[in-house]
């Protein structure tokens, strides 16, 4: 099983938590080469192509159209001025000096308040948000486990869907294949067959085949002025055009995804670290992470981990969000390769061939608007369900049919405030201790978190208009082991009024 991504001119940042030793880095990616990321048990690496960035010298050169090159430059008549370039180097100088010291006010610390900028400019990173628990309505109770069968049922059938991939560092969007022409393409379109067959090593057992199609789109990247159309007379060509073709893009219905190329092909069955609940929501990845002191004789070698998550809403659409972690230095370093999204809809059952006409009600995500931080602040009422792995001697017997779990839930009220720190697009950051929460295009929110007492925390979030956000998380201890997979539905309070005691 392959993903896509990009790895160019690759900028790292990290920190080392205080408490548990954990470094957790950063990577992004800009524009140097286009690779594959393997998971852990792929096959082979396929020959990558490579895009070079070349920049025009700033030595310039003044022809004479009518005689070519050979003759210099004539300069007019009349009184000459010894200190003309002198004043004009000056000025120069003095211009570039006040830009430098415009710039130099980007990035500062913003707490509670902060203020948008500009139209189409928002929040892009941010700090993790302060969550506070205001009132316990239902203390813990026991949940049944889902059923294998149900879920495999839920998630069964022909998905059509968009898919991005995003920085982990500044959370935009980057590029995820080269053109035709070699321009760098940033949106897909994504058709994903998943069917349920009988295990071939136990018939006994089903197993979920999962093929994924698809095709690359939109040089242009994202739309930045999200809010309006630019009709001001002032304003260029250039962005003109670029909001006229964002909003032109090609339509799911006119690719042949019969012909177009496999991006994912794997397999999903009881495995160990696979965490599943009735809706069909998932949370796909390694029970333990390998964690020690570390090995001289292999520091060549940083495990490399994808973690899959999966929100359903309305059994209909769903959304997945692949964190692919590398854990080096006997894991006490954490670096954040990349951070791809994937938005889709249920579309007909595996069994029958897709000739369904329905258009596919979704944009990609370089037309979407970015959440903001404001519009997850307040009261919350939260339904949880947790499941939580049990270790002990005889867990290799039970890896053929999964790690066994308790599922409890709970239901409270809850209070969110804004982070300490956010930044906006373009800013610089003064400390990438502060960047835990990526702001992505279509509510969705992606963050990697070391906590106070040591605890690594993946987690997604999806929020819709409706004030509801479905959430996923996954901690691991500081052993290293998974600790608890928790699924969460959020429903904003819209009531002034405190509720009846």
């Amino acid at each position: 099983m392959q993903s896509p991504s990009m790895n160019t001119c690759r900028a790292t940042s990290s920190f080392i938590h205080p408490k548990t030793n954990y470094k957790l880095n950063h990577s992004s990616s800009s524009c140097s080469s286009f690779s594959f990321f393997p998971s852990p048990g792929s096959c082979k690496f396929k020959p990558c192509p490579s895009i070079s960035c070349s920049f025009g010298s700033k030595n310039r050169e003044f022809v004479d159209k009518g005689r070519g090159n050979r003759e210099g430059v004539k300069v007019k008549q009349g009184k000459e001025n010894v200190w003309s370039v002198d004043n004009e180097m000056a000025k120069a100088e003095e211009e570039k000096s006040k830009f430098k010291r415009k710039k130099g006010r980007r990035g500062r610390r913003m707490k509670n308040v902060v203020k948008k900028k500009r139209i189409g400019d928002g929040f892009m990173v941010s700090g993790a948000m302060l969550v506070e628990v205001e009132t316990v309505l239902q203390t813990q109770e026991p949940v049944i486990r889902p059923a294998w069968q149900t879920f495999a049922s839920s998630v069964s059938g022909i998905w059509k869907g968009v898919g991005a991939v995003f920085s982990p560092i500044t959370a935009e969007m980057e590029p995820i294949d080269v053109g035709n022409k070699n321009e760098l393409l940033f949106d897909c379109y994504t058709l994903s067959r998943l069917e349920v067959v009988q295990s071939p090593s136990d018939g006994q057992i089903t197993q979920i085949n999962r093929r994924i199609n698809w095709v690359t789109l939109n040089p242009y990247g994202e739309l930045q002025n999200q809010t309006e159309k630019p009709e001001d007379e002032n304003a260029t060509l250039l962005k003109k055009k670029t909001f006229n073709r964002n909003n032109n893009l090609p339509k799911f219905e006119s690719y042949n995804f019969g012909r177009s190329d496999v991006m994912e092909e794997d397999v999903m069955k009881m495995e160990p670290g696979l965490v599943f609940f009735e809706d069909g929501s998932y949370s796909r990845g390694p029970v333990d992470i390998p964690v020690g002191e570390r090995d001289e004789s292999n520091y060549f070698i940083s495990p490399t981990y994808k973690f899959e998550q999966c929100l359903v809403k309305g059994c209909h659409k769903r959304l997945r969000i692949v964190h692919t972690i590398e854990f080096g230095n006997g894991g006490s370093e954490i670096q954040i390769m990349r951070v791809a999204v994937y938005e889709e809809q249920w579309d007909s059952p595996a069994s029958i061939p897709d000739n369904s006409e329905v258009a596919l009600d979704m944009q990609p995500f370089s037309q979407r608007r970015r959440v903001q931080p404001s519009e997850l602040t307040g009261s919350w009422k939260v339904f949880e369900v947790s499941a939580t792995p049990i270790y002990g001697d005889d867990i290799e017997m039970e890896e053929s049919s999964g790690v066994p779990y308790v599922y409890l839930c709970t239901e409270t009220l809850k209070k969110r405030s804004l982070p300490e720190t956010v930044y906006f697009r373009e800013e610089e950051m003064l400390d990438m201790q502060d960047v835990t929460v990526l702001w992505l295009p279509g509510g969705v929110t992606g963050y990697v978190d070391v906590k106070k007492d040591g605890i690594l925390c993946i987690g997604v979030g999806w929020y819709s208009d409706e004030g509801i956000n479905l959430v996923m998380e996954r901690d691991y201890g500081t052993d290293g082991k998974l600790k608890e997979v928790r699924w969460k539905s959020e429903m904003k309070r819209r009531w002034s009024n405190p509720p009846p005691t």
